[in-house]
């Protein structure tokens, strides 16, 4: 069959076939959606058998929670992105803080804080270079955003998220900070590691059949809001990580690599109340202001809470 004969065919059985109101919206994505995958299916003379074993791995992935994970590894999280950096700029909206993923494993309900939070609840405090991160919130004007919400979360040195990882502390390394009035923010936690795709998962199986690793640099997640302001989704990278540009999930930006000072000074290591040395990060972020021309900031989607 060529195009147009399938366009016809999917359309008989998506909207010609309809006997009671529809969704119109439901419609048309999912006459897109079918008609990509007949012409596919095509042009590349998949067999029944593969088309199953396709259905399959989408089952055993939605089984294992693997889809929120699939959908970064094949770069459609960061095409969402790139779409809404278009979109933006044709709004007008240049120079604030770039975005990248959020990628599955936020939680919400993070206890909260004014100014500063400790993230990491100690467990992992020998094992680790202690790190504090801080800077101000502000807006496309450059002005300190006070009472700004910073939710900020990551994994713990075994590659887990609290919650999802049963072993870790309620709320480990997830913390909400409300900005002080001068738009300032501060956290204690320490460097996070890089981790992979589960090894036995759904995703680093298909990973492996394209010839890919499933490897995550380092990184902090954010989201930022306030009053007026769109919602930041970002994060983080950590400089000098291995995979730093080489992401599986797509995610490393330029403007989101600050730079990681290792602080030896006892002076400054004894003021902190420490007795080795750690590493400080300065990042501040830039909002925009909402406007009606700019796309929704806000993603609706399943989040676990806890």
């Amino acid at each position: 069959m060529n195009h147009q004969e399938i366009d016809t065919l999917v359309k008989s059985w998506i909207i010609d076939s309809a006997t009671a109101p529809a969704n119109p919206r439901v419609q048309q994505v999912v006459v897109g959606l079918v008609s990509a995958l007949c012409k596919t299916i095509e042009d590349l003379d998949i067999q029944a058998t593969e088309f199953w074993t396709g259905l399959e791995y989408l089952r055993e992935a939605g089984v294992r929670n693997e889809l929120g994970l699939l959908a970064p590894g094949l770069g459609l999280e960061r095409f969402l992105d790139i779409r809404a950096d278009e979109a933006e700029a044709k709004a007008g909206l240049t120079g604030g803080t770039p975005r990248t993923i959020e990628g599955p494993l936020y939680v919400a309900g993070a206890p909260e804080s004014k100014g500063y939070a400790r993230l990491d609840d100690g467990t992992e405090v020998d094992k680790a270079e202690v790190l504090f991160m801080q800077g101000t919130v502000r807006d496309e004007q450059g002005k300190p955003l006070a009472n700004a919400k910073v939710e900020v979360w990551h994994c713990n040195l075994m590659g887990g998220y609290s919650f999802f990882d049963q072993t870790q502390s309620a709320f480990n390394l997830r913390r909400t900070i409300y900005t002080d009035g001068e738009g300032r923010y501060q956290f204690r936690s320490f460097l996070p590691v890089g981790y992979s795709c589960p090894p036995d998962g759904t995703t680093q199986r298909l990973l492996d059949q394209l010839g890919r690793h499933g490897h995550r640099p380092a990184h902090i997640h954010f989201f930022i809001s306030a009053e007026g302001q769109r919602k930041l989704t970002t994060q983080i990278n950590i400089d000098g990580d291995e995979y730093l540009w080489d992401d599986f999930a797509f995610a490393s930006r330029e403007g989101l690599v600050p730079a990681v000072r290792h602080i030896t000074d006892t002076a400054k290591i004894s003021a902190k109340g420490l007795d080795q040395p750690y590493a400080e990060i300065d990042f501040d972020f830039s909002l925009y202001a909402d406007r009606d021309a700019a796309p929704a900031a806000e993603v609706e989607r399943v989040r676990a809470a806890a």
